[in-house]
């Protein structure tokens, strides 16, 4: 029974990476795909997006002001004591009595009557202690001296900032899905080269086992050929774990499941003839984001010079109010429904709004300056990304011939080995510059489709990415 169990467990233990493997899933994907994915799933462009939506939820709250409010109020008050008319009675009296001593000199009884009248108080109650009352009141302002149209332009503004604002960040995730995509796509290709330098290596090494049991080399070449397989295998196994980083960099950003192992199938390429660098800064006044931004700002900041000069001016609105219940208060006293207009004109605010003019003059000024700081400091980055492509252009052109030149090295070499007219310190080295050059003339690929990307984004046009592409020639390796 133990010895079964313990086959059972061997069993497992060899059953287990097949396990593991199978759970992995190998996806293929295409630059055009993971864009897709990027679109769907990327964080950065979805709180952009989200950030579009407020600003369009600010610009209709300003239209709230083109319309009346309309609001409703009540309360109940009890007061300490009612609100009366309180007349004394002899202001009546006294007249009554001279016009009765006019008529009958002597008279006691009708006096004597009259002052007692006299000196008590009349009272007329006019509200009670408890006061109840709901009240519908409307306003509606119908000229504000133009703030609320220079409000709507600011808050549309916005919009286009917004707006803007997920165009750069769409750009710049762009640009960081190439890089990592055609990272991947490099790393893939690193370690292909990699692999048959190592095979080769390999090969190169068994062949040498055969001559030196042949006596035809001796023990230190066969040696030195062991010795390069194995560095050979390092680098290999170095590359390997390179490109699983840039895997999971890849992964992550397009929100890919991350059992899943991608393999690219949009090769590296490049363009041999690009327009000129006053082309692409041409482009920078007009479409960079930036800048872009910074004239929105700038719009802004004329607006808000345009509604502080309207705090010179009046506001009239138009208003009424209608009482729906009232206990306490008699309609004779106070009116259920009133109507009317009425105007407020701050005449003299100590100098607040002059202030607020001059703080918007001088942040349209500084915008300017940024503005034009902004343009000039983007042209130099492309000059930077364009010198960039030249070097890898010229990178490509110059290691063209020597690919060439170190793929029949390498023939001619193994093959006079393998008659006994090369040394294995011959044959290795042709395999290692081989394995150089590859690596360098992808490497010069993979720079070249970064800084096209990192060009055209600072230019405003990332789109344009996908016809340098189809237009270009890609990897030859």
């Amino acid at each position: 029974m133990i010895n079964n169990l313990t086959h059972f467990s061997i069993g497992l233990l060899f059953l287990f990476p097949a396990i593991a493997s199978a759970q992995t899933t190998k996806v293929d994907l295409s630059l055009e795909q993971s864009m897709e994915l990027l679109q769907k799933g990327n964080r950065s462009i979805r709180m952009a997006g989200k950030e579009v939506e407020l600003a369009k939820n600010e610009h209709q709250k300003l239209n709230s002001f083109w319309y009346p409010s309309v609001g409703a109020a009540g309360a109940f008050v009890h007061m300490s004591n009612p609100v009366e008319v309180r007349q004394p009675l002899d202001q009546f009296t006294d007249p009554a009595k001279d016009f009765v001593h006019s008529i009958l000199p002597d008279d006691q009884f009708i006096s004597s009557i009259l002052d007692k009248i006299g000196q008590n108080t009349l009272t007329l109650p006019l509200i009670s202690q408890n006061i109840t009352s709901i009240d519908a009141s409307v306003t509606w302002p119908v000229f504000t001296g133009g703030k609320r149209i220079f409000a709507n332009k600011i808050g549309k503004t916005m919009v286009g900032i917004a707006e803007v604002n997920r165009e750069q960040v769409n750009a710049d995730q762009q640009s960081k899905l190439i890089e990592c995509y055609f990272g991947l796509r490099l790393g893939q290709r690193v370690v292909t080269v990699r692999e048959a330098t190592y095979n080769s290596l390999k090969t190169h090494y068994d062949q040498a086992l055969k001559l030196e049991h042949n006596g035809m080399i001796n023990r230190a070449e066969r040696l030195f050929a062991q010795v390069s397989m194995d560095e050979a295998k390092r680098e290999l196994e170095s590359a390997r774990k390179d490109l699983e980083v840039a895997q999971q960099a890849l992964k992550s950003l397009i929100d890919v499941d991350a059992d899943s192992e991608i393999s690219t199938t949009t090769s590296l390429f490049i363009n041999e003839n690009i327009p000129s660098a006053d082309y692409f800064k041409e482009l920078v006044p007009v479409n960079n984001y930036l800048v872009n931004q910074l004239k929105l700002q700038e719009n802004i900041a004329g607006n808000e010079l345009k509604i502080g000069r309207t705090g010179y001016l009046p506001t009239i609105a138009l208003f009424g109010k209608q009482t729906l219940y009232s206990n306490g208060v008699d309609k004779y006293l106070m009116p259920r429904t009133m109507i009317g207009v009425g105007f407020t004109w701050n005449i003299f605010d100590g100098l607040n709004r002059e202030k607020k003019i001059r703080q918007a003059r001088l942040t349209s000024q500084t915008l300017a300056i940024g503005k034009d700081k902004a343009v000039t400091e983007l042209k130099v980055g492309v000059d930077k990304y364009y010198t960039q492509l030249q070097n890898a252009l010229d990178n490509v052109k110059a290691l063209n011939t020597t690919l060439e030149m170190s793929e029949e090295l390498v023939r001619i070499r193994q093959k006079s080995f393998q008659e006994g007219m090369a040394t294995s310190t011959e044959v290795v080295d042709a395999e290692v510059m081989l394995s150089k050059v590859k690596t360098a003339f992808l490497l010069a690929y993979y720079q070249y489709d970064v800084a096209l990307i990192n060009l055209l984004s600072i230019c405003g046009i990332p789109e344009s990415f996908q016809q340098y592409r189809q237009e270009g020639t890609t990897e030859i390796i």
